[in-house]
Order: structure tokens, then sequence, then C-alpha cells
């Protein structure tokens, strides 16, 4: 897989985390975050490399297919799908005629925290539909927050980590926080990692086992668990548990299952220590990946390099975007700051 979320990265996130309310009611003032901001390290800052853009391309899979008049028409798999895109502020290169050809439409209410509608004008669709990413299956999904159970703008993370895991040539131990529907879990599990996948979402959980099983990987070493993603880390941390490479994808807002809060500027900084702490000694990347936020990217760069300050490697940050089949304009959908070892 936040209340009041900042608009000026792409809306597209998921909402299995977070409470919601109706737009007339006023919302919930956040508690304020009782984690303590962790010392600055001593030691080298990593070495840079910035700004990195990283593009996934028009497949046979997934396609963006136009965009424009905050809208984006995609192709998942058999179906042609219109949804909200607030950064899409251009024009749309492609004429009616093709947009007119969309199986569903998401309508209704287009902020994120509302809830809204699909609708199908060439036939009626059931909630859910066969998908595949690189020829793992799963089940793409209808939700009443415009998403679809995926986003394929993380592709390359994925086969960044897919890579990682299988050139290491030993066992390798990832740990996929706020994990939503499981693709990332499925990729590493296939590359032979053990994997251990949280998020705060029952439903979320329910539906990435449902895509392990689709795919054909139950035999699989993976451990799904419903739990609050810094608590199960200070956990860890605690038991001396650790990880060689860590994925944590957080919500501009959350809360988890018992309530637990969750402010991106006011965590965050604890949250990125704790995984830098919970690596075994010999990892291999810790990867962040931000939705949504009023920040650059390089905030979270700098707040990377000081988290792995004497331990060398390389900080990589900048932006996912996804190319348009169109025009091939670039639609940028997060930021993302990445640690990868020597």
């Amino acid at each position: 897989m936040k209340p009041a979320r900042a608009k000026r990265r792409n809306d597209d996130r998921r909402s299995l985390k977070k409470q919601t309310a109706p737009r007339e009611k006023p919302q919930r003032q956040p508690e304020p975050s009782a984690r303590p901001a962790p010392p600055r390290r001593s030691g080298a800052l990593p070495d840079e490399r910035l700004p990195v853009i990283l593009e996934v391309l028009p497949n046979e899979d997934y396609a963006l297919l136009d965009s424009g008049g905050g809208q984006k028409l995609e192709q998942y798999g058999p179906y042609r799908i219109v949804r909200p895109e607030g950064q899409a502020i251009w024009q749309p290169a492609l004429g009616p005629a093709e947009w007119n050809r969309a199986d569903a439409i998401f309508t209704g209410d287009t902020d994120e925290e509302g809830m809204g509608r699909w609708r199908f004008p060439r036939e009626p669709l059931g909630e859910t539909w066969p998908m595949r990413h690189d020829g793992i299956d799963y089940l793409g999904r209808f939700t009443s927050f415009r998403h679809v159970g995926v986003f394929p703008e993380q592709a390359t993370h994925w086969s960044h980590m897919e890579t990682l895991v299988r050139e290491a040539r030993r066992p390798v131990k990832v740990l996929n926080l706020f994990g939503y529907t499981g693709l990332a879990s499925l990729v590493a599990a296939r590359a032979g990692a053990e994997v251990t996948h949280v998020d705060a979402s029952k439903k979320a959980i329910g539906w990435a086992r449902e895509n392990q099983e689709m795919a054909g990987l139950g035999n699989k070493p993976i451990r799904w668990i419903c739990e609050d993603a810094v608590k199960f880390a200070e956990r860890e941390a605690r038991r001396g548990n650790a990880y060689d490479i860590v994925l944590f994808d957080p919500p501009a807002y959350g809360r988890g299952p018992k309530g637990e809060v969750w402010q991106l500027f006011e965590d965050l900084p604890y949250l990125a220590d704790l995984c830098r702490s919970i690596l075994t000694p010999k990892p291999l990347a810790v990867v962040l990946t931000a939705y949504s936020i009023r920040a650059s990217f390089f905030a979270i760069h700098a707040l990377m390099r000081d988290t792995f300050a004497g331990d060398g490697g390389r900080v990589e940050s900048g932006e996912l975007i996804i190319r348009e089949k169109s025009a091939g304009r670039a639609l940028s959908t997060s930021l993302f700051s990445r640690w990868v070892a020597s």
C-alpha cells in the first residue's frame, strides 16, 4: 500500500493504509510523533549519483497509452483504463476515438481521500482480472480509490533488486515494508530470496497472498505480516534479525492496524535509521520511494546519505517516470532514493 495528502506529486497512490472521511467533514488533526530523531552519524558520506531518472517503457503487460487534461489512458493487459492524473497538465496526443475505446473509467471523487467508482462503457467487468508482469501472473483490481493493485513505475526497482539477489550467489533476505499487494515480494522470491512482506492492511495482505498463488509461487518462502511497519522494524531490531535488502515505500500520512500514526516528514528519519540498523553485515541495498510529497528528491537524498554515513556504497536519487506511448512524454510518478552497497 493518509488524510490531507500534499499534492505536489502524483496522487495515484494506494489508500489501503489510510483512514478516509467525506470531504465536507473537518479532518482529524494528526497526533504529534513521539519517535525520537536519530543522532547524525559520523563518517564519510556515501558516494552519490543524481539525478537518476528511472523509466518504464510501454510493453505487452502495461503501457501508458496517452495522457493529458488531468487524465491518463493506460493499457493493463487486456483492458484500457482511464484514471485521473493531476500532473498531466498538457493536452492528450490521441483523439477522442482512442480514449472512447476505454473498458473502464474511474468516476466520482478525484480526491484520493474520497470514494469513487468505476464506469464500464463497453461491458460490465468484475472486480479482478488476470494480469502479468515479466512472467509473473497476478490479479488487477478495480478499487474505490482508483488504484488497480499494482504500481508499474516500480518495475525498475524490482528488476534492480532481482539482479542484486541473483548476483549475490548466496542466501538473501529481503524485507518489504508497506508492501501493498506484493509484486516486489513475488519478484524477490522468484529470484531466490527469503522474503518478509509487511503491510498494515489486512485487505492488502489478502490480495498479496492471492497473487502469490496466482503466480504459482506458493512454495516460495514469503512471510506475510499484517502490522505497523515501524513497530515491526523496531521488534526486528530488538531481536537481532537482519536483512540484506530493505524496501520501504511509506505513505505521506497513515495509521497502523492499532491506530499507530505515521507522518512522513516527522517519522521518516527514524524509520530510515531503523532500516539501517536491521541490515546484515554484508547488505546489498536499501530502497526508499516517496509519493505525493511537497519536496524535492534532494531532501530524501540528503537523508539517505546521512543515514548511511560511514557505510560506504552509493546513494542514487531521482524520480520514477512512465514513458508515454503516444507522444513520448514522461509522466513523473514519485521520488526515490536508494543506497547500494559497494
